[in-house]
């Protein structure tokens, strides 16, 4: 078990494991994204696609962190 984490499930902590990996993907994507930009000549298109792939990785986050912190409703 992961010790800042106590009480989960396996699944659960598996959960986690894969936000922290796309968190570390987004931010790679984002510093990418940002070196491309400062180019002479930015490739728009390589950036949009880079933007694009980000965007994916946040949504796919949001789901995973709805489904480890589900919105209880009272």
């Amino acid at each position: 078990m992961n010790d800042d984490l106590p009480d989960i499930s396996e699944e659960e902590a598996a959960l986690h494991a894969r936000v922290k990996l796309l968190r570390q993907e987004h931010a790679d994507l984002d510093a990418s994204i940002d070196a491309l930009s400062q180019a002479a000549v930015p490739d728009q298109l390589m950036i949009a696609r880079l933007k694009r792939k980000k965007l994916a990785l946040k949504d796919e986050i949001v789901k995973i962190e709805d489904v480890i912190l589900p919105d209880i409703i009272a």
